[in-house]
């Protein structure tokens, strides 16, 4: 298992622990009755039942300590509350592109969802606003080229 921390807002650690809390009580509930059902249907050897419910049991147990790793190492992000001097994982940051403005919420990789403007802090627009002031220009290597942006504010 690997020690590195998982940065996580108050909300995205609960969802995380409801998660796991869903996956330990129901899911694992459905695939042993699975389970038990295809072995009522005989040799195992070539019972397809048996072996796609022993695959998805594999998957849920997988996913569950996967979860429970960023349990384990969570960094909870908390809310700034205000004016910070530079970008750091959890300031919300209104930027400039062309004559566009931003927000984007800078989270962990966990909770990262670009269409509604939570950028992860490992992605590359997440790691090129890191550490950058009001003011700062910064340049985004991205598929279509180099997207130029400015710091308008951070919260």
């Amino acid at each position: 298992m690997s020690d590195d921390k998982k940065y996580l807002t108050p909300e995205g650690l609960k969802k995380v622990e409801q998660e796991v809390h869903h996956l330990k009580t129901v899911r694992r509930r459905e695939i042993s009755s699975k389970i038990e059902d295809a072995l009522k249907l005989g040799d195992i050897s070539e019972n397809a039942e048996y072996h796609e419910a022993k695959d998805e049991q594999g998957m849920l147990e997988a996913r569950i300590r996967e979860l429970e790793e960023i349990i384990n190492n969570a960094v909870i992000i908390e809310s700034t509350n205000g004016k910070k001097k530079c970008v750091s994982v959890g300031c919300t940051i209104e930027v400039k592109l062309d004559s566009d403005t931003k927000k984007f919420t800078i989270v962990g990789p966990s909770e990262a969802n670009p269409s509604v403007g939570l950028i992860s802090n490992e992605s590359p627009i997440g790691q090129a606003f890191l550490g950058k002031k009001i003011g700062d220009s910064v340049d985004v290597q991205a598929p279509a080229g180099v997207i130029k942006y400015k710091v308008l504010s951070i919260e």
